[in-house]
Order: C-alpha cells, then sequence, then structure tokens
C-alpha cells in the first residue's frame, strides 16, 4: 500500500510517499480502507516532534479518516468488513490502509460523505467538548473565536451558533472572515488591523466577552482575555501562532476570569459516555442542517505533504481533505 511516512521527527519536506506492507489487526483491532483524511494542526506538530503525542517511528500522520473496514481482528464485535466508518486514531490516516482499535470507530452516518466525515469528528467535537463540557456555556452568552477561518474555528462558530449564543469572530484577513460569517458570526474583527482587545469589548457593548476560544495563542492570548467579562472563561484549545503565550495571573483575579485547557483526545479516553453523548448532540445538529463542514481543499495523497506545510505556516482556511481514494465523495 502507498503511505505518507514520517521516518524522523522534523521538517515536514522530509515526509515521504512509499510503499510499505498492509497492516494486520490484532486483537481489538480493524483495518481500515482509508477513503478520505482530514488534516489538522496537531498532525503539522507531531511529524516535527512537537506534539505533546510523539508516535513510533516511521509513522503516518493523519489523526482523523474516514474508509471501510477492510478486516477485523480477534474479539472484535459490533463490526464487520464492508461498514463504512469514522475514525480518530490520532495517526496512521494518511495511508490506503490503517490498523485502529475498534472502540475508536463510529458509523459513517446516512447522508454523509467520507470526505465530510473525515473533516467532522475532531473539529465538531474539540468545539462542543470545549464549549459545552469545558466552559458551560449557556444560551445567549457571547462567545468569541479566534482563528475563525480554521478548521476548528469554524465548527466553534457552527457549535456556538447551535447553542443559542451570540458569535464573535477573529481571524488574520478578510478571506476568512468571509467564512465566518457565512457560518453565522454575527461580527469580524480582522485582527490584523484592529486592536483585538479594543474591538471585543467594543463588540460587546463594553462588558467584555464571556467566552473566548483561542486555537491560535501568540500576542493575541492576553488581548483576548482582557476582554473577557467578569468570570468570563479563557479557552486554551492551541498554539497556531507557534508561540505559548506567558499571562498575567493577576489578569484572573482581578475579573475572576478562568483559564481553561481544553484536551479533547483525552477527554474522549477518560469519559468516553459523556463523548458519546456529545456525539449525538453533533450527529441531529449535522442532520438537521445546524453544522457545515467547511472542507475548502481536497488533495491527493501525493499532494498532503505540501498542503501540511502550508497549514502550519497558517496559509489555508476551513478543512483540508486528502482524497486518499479516488472513490471518496
Amino acid at each position: 500500500m502507498k503511505a505518507l511516512l514520517c521516518d524522523a521527527f522534523g521538517p515536514i519536506e522530509s515526509l515521504r510517499l512509499a510503499e510499505t506492507p498492509d497492516p494486520v489487526a490484532a486483537a481489538g483491532q480493524v483495518v481500515v480502507e482509508v477513503k478520505a483524511c482530514a488534516l489538522n494542526f496537531p498532525d503539522a506538530l507531531m511529524v516535527q516532534g512537537l506534539y505533546q503525542v510523539k508516535p513510533p517511528l516511521p509513522f503516518s500522520p493523519g489523526a482523523e479518516f474516514a474508509g471501510v473496514i477492510a478486516s477485523v481482528g480477534e474479539g472484535v464485535a459490533g463490526w464487520r468488513p464492508g461498514d463504512a466508518v469514522i475514525s480518530f486514531a490520532g495517526y496512521g490516516g494518511l495511508a490506503q490502509r490503517c490498523v485502529v482499535d475498534a472502540r475508536r470507530l463510529m458509523p459513517l452516518p446516512s447522508g454523509m460523505s467520507f470526505l465530510q466525515g473525515a473533516a467532522f469528528l475532531l473539529t465538531y467535537g474539540t468545539a462542543l467538548h470545549a464549549l459545552q463540557d469545558v466552559a458551560g456555556l449557556r444560551p445567549a452568552q457571547t462567545v468569541a473565536v479566534l482563528g475563525a477561518g480554521g478548521g476548528v474555528g469554524l465548527a466553534a462558530i457552527d457549535v456556538a451558533a447551535a447553542s443559542g449564543a451570540r458569535v464573535i469572530a477573529g481571524a488574520s484577513d478578510a478571506h476568512k472572515l468571509e467564512l465566518a460569517r457565512a457560518h453565522g458570526a454575527e461580527i469580524c474583527i480582522d485582527y490584523s488591523r484592529q486592536d483585538l482587545r479594543q474591538a471585543l469589548l467594543d463588540a460587546s457593548g463594553g462588558a467584555g466577552v464571556d467566552v473566548v476560544l483561542d486555537p491560535v495563542g501568540g500576542a493575541l492570548a492576553e488581548a483576548a482575555l482582557r476582554a473577557t467579562a467578569w468570570r468570563g472563561r479563557y479557552l486554551v484549545v492551541g498554539f497556531a501562532a507557534g508561540e505559548i503565550p506567558r499571562i498575567p495571573l493577576n489578569l484572573a483575579l482581578l475579573k475572576e476570569r478562568q483559564i481553561l485547557g481544553v484536551y479533547w483526545g483525552e477527554a474522549v479516553q477518560r469519559d468516553p459516555a459523556r463523548h458519546a453523548a456529545n456525539v449525538a448532540q453533533l450527529l441531529q445538529w449535522f442532520a438537521s442542517g445546524r453544522l457545515h463542514p467547511e472542507i475548502t481543499e481536497t488533495p491527493t495523497l501525493e499532494q498532503a505533504a505540501e498542503a501540511i506545510s502550508r497549514m502550519s505556516r497558517r496559509q489555508t482556511r476551513g478543512k483540508i481533505v486528502v482524497r486518499v481514494a479516488g472513490d471518496c465523495a
């Protein structure tokens, strides 16, 4: 089979497409014939050795994918070859076949394409977990989403709007903000041109926002935290800017603000029942047309490394989904 391989942690450009042996399912595992694999920012960090998870080398990046079960290992119940599935495996999806723990599968919902399935679970799961489980978002509260033109940002706008919140989107250019507005953002802030703190205060009538969801970090973090309301919640989702900010803790004290970490992958393992309930909610919203996975590019497996590189430089919008197989629509 063909696979995009990382032989050593280092530059994204060192990824190579290679022929490798087909994987074999051990007990409790299945082998999935991958149809489509979404790209996410942790993929870029992982191949550089900058992510909290470091797979054994060599490995294929690609945390989430959709496909068809090819074979089933010993002791696996409820799944059989030919079943269409979505998986969050953590890595391994940028290959024609991937072995995965059967507990990390869910059925591909009726009416959802393989491309949509690959683009769905991580970003929407992260957004709902962050806003509902971690921040306790309530209807009519105000949510500011940074990095609003990216995959997690757009999913967060969808989820916040579906939850009845008022959404303010922040992004670094007008094209990204166009996507944010199309997904339901009421107010859009170009923080490459505007002062983020003042713009958020103006958008909230001076009161400050209730929740900030921040997958960007860097210089934006402190400005966004300063624009939160009394007992506002600042959600630490990631550091796409490449810099982990240093926050003066007196900012938390002054307005009883909360700085809250979001680690969806670990939360899924620690509380599978909560995850199952969240997935059910997301699928209900998808079926009713309230969630809209924004797939902006569909490169081939041969083009995946270049797409990961552009994503790491924040030169992409929405979700990039790699067409691993030709019949992935």
